[in-house]
């Protein structure tokens, strides 16, 4: 079992993708904990109830971790900054102090974020501010706006990760990457049709066969967990049935 001895604590782990690695990740192994403001229908080794989008709640003890909560782009542009970026990297940052040596965290982005070349700048000064407050304080100076929030912050989840985890496998032997799904049937899919528009659903649809499953989400995120993926670090690997390469 490829995650066998292994503690992972998944935030966002009562359903979609963060459910569906709660269930592989126990079947190949792992002792797993949950984290989520949603109680949990799953079979887990503990669970905390609870916001990502308030830093005074965050603490658990994990030496792996996935980072899968979030918020559509249809909520308000403070809570996905909160949710989506600033909470989840405040969890990251809590937890390393008490990873064990080859620990490994996957973040969970997304294909919308692709874009991130063309506001590197503004993703690496973000990342700078590197506690939620001075992140919050960065935002409240360059708002971000609603129409494209849910973007800006998978965007900026990826610079994150690539600019972070240099230092992680260098200091601390910590290794972090993560994924960027396409469109997956979640309980939020529905709302990326009103998020992004019909025009920009219907150019996707072109591009692919359908949605993903979570189970075809989970199986590469569970292979970057383990260490058989052992000297990757920085990767934003695509999880998309080809969408990136159309």
């Amino acid at each position: 079992m490829k995650l066998h001895g292994k503690t992972i604590v998944i935030a966002g782990s009562s359903s979609g993708i963060g459910g569906e690695v709660a269930r592989l990740a126990r079947f190949e192994g792992a002792r797993v904990i949950g984290i989520d403001r949603n109680d949990t229908v799953l079979t887990l080794d503990g669970f905390v109830k609870m916001d990502l989008g308030d830093p005074a709640a965050i603490a658990a003890l994990p030496d792996r971790l996935v980072d899968a909560a979030g918020v559509s782009g249809t909520v308000n542009r403070k809570v996905v900054a909160r949710v989506n970026y600033l909470g989840l990297r405040h969890l990251t940052e809590a937890l390393v102090s008490s990873m064990l040596k080859g620990a490994s965290i996957v973040n969970i982005a997304s294909i919308l974020g692709a874009d991130w070349p063309h506001r590197l700048d503004a993703h690496k000064e973000l990342a700078a501010a590197a506690s939620f407050v001075l992140g919050k304080a960065w935002l409240h100076t360059n708002p971000v706006q609603q129409e494209n929030c849910y973007q800006y912050f998978k965007e900026a989840l990826i610079v994150w990760t690539k600019k972070r985890s240099l230092d992680l496998f260098m200091q601390d032997n910590i290794r972090m990457n993560s994924v960027a799904p396409g469109p997956v049937f979640t309980p939020i899919l529905g709302d990326f049709v009103s998020m992004l528009g019909q025009e920009r659903i219907d150019r996707d649809s072109a591009l692919m066969k359908r949605p993903a499953l979570p189970d075809e989400i989970a199986g590469p995120i569970v292979f970057l967990l383990s260490d058989d993926a052992r000297w990757i670090v920085g990767a934003n690997l695509p999880i998309d049935g080809g969408i990136e390469a159309g």
